[in-house]
């Protein structure tokens, strides 16, 4: 299941950091959904039961098959509809409450039709809660990522759809920020031996498989150097900050 790093494992110890991460947006999200709620995107189902228990209905989308029969399997009374999307043929219009959809935008070639698509199946009145690394504070390109924001990029391209656009960012204590800086040393160790910037130059399709055995034996490595450091990270660790320009993700509450 966790073939690629861009599945964050709940599992592999390295991985904690960021799965405590990516489960902060899912707890900060519960103070808001209630309703018939849409995940676009659900992936493992990493948020999938603090979401359910805090709305009449759920439904989720994603492209992936396996996961979605599995989740299916777990989750008999709410809705799995596997899907590469956009565009939402297999949604009604004006049919839900709230839409969450973290860490997904970034993978979207048609990011505008994403949006718009989004805009549409929300009632009146819904809300749209997306989240999405910061450009500014990435490490490295992620060839899995099709583009990438900054925070001023996100909310011009959010407003284009949506009346209200309410800017965030998912930051972190000392604890968090220590992890960052021994990573980003970690990370200058190995590009720095891309004297030519091919990561920048070739097409991302060809690093992607590079890029996941070295982010996964940087993670290792991570883990390894500082134990305790990865090990304790926990959700609670993170905080939704008003400076989304400073954060490491973005996170922005729309209304339609």
């Amino acid at each position: 299941m966790f073939s690629t790093t861009e599945i964050t494992s709940s599992e592999i110890v390295s991985d904690n950091p960021i799965h405590q991460r990516l489960l902060f947006a899912y707890i900060e999200s519960i103070k808001y959904v209630n309703g018939n709620l849409l995940e676009v995107g659900c992936g493992i189902g990493r948020g999938l039961k603090l979401l359910t228990e805090n709305c009449t209905h759920y439904t989720a989308i994603d492209k992936n098959e396996k996961l979605i029969n599995e989740l299916k399997d777990d989750y008999p009374s709410h809705t799995f509809i596997a899907a590469n999307i956009p565009p939402f043929s297999n949604l009604k219009e004006n049919s839900f409450d709230f839409v969450v959809s973290f860490q997904v935008i970034e993978h979207i070639q048609n990011d505008e039709l994403f949006v718009k698509e989004i805009h549409k199946v929300l009632k009146k009145g819904g809300k749209f809660l997306v989240s999405t690394p910061n450009k500014k504070l990435s490490l490295t390109r992620n060839p899995w990522h099709i583009r990438e924001y900054k925070a001023d990029e996100l909310k011009n391209l959010l407003e284009k759809y949506f009346s209200k656009v309410a800017t965030f960012g998912v930051m972190g204590n000392e604890k968090i920020m220590n992890y960052y800086e021994e990573n980003k040393k970690s990370v200058k160790k190995i590009t720095r031996w891309d004297i030519f910037n091919l990561q920048y130059l070739l097409p991302r399709q060809i690093l992607q498989i590079p890029y996941d055995i070295l982010n996964r034996l940087n993670r290792k490595k991570l883990q390894q150097k500082n134990t305790n450091l990865v090990n304790d990270i926990q959700h609670t660790d993170y905080y939704l900050s008003n400076q989304p320009d400073n954060s490491l993700d973005l996170y922005y509450i729309c209304e339609k």
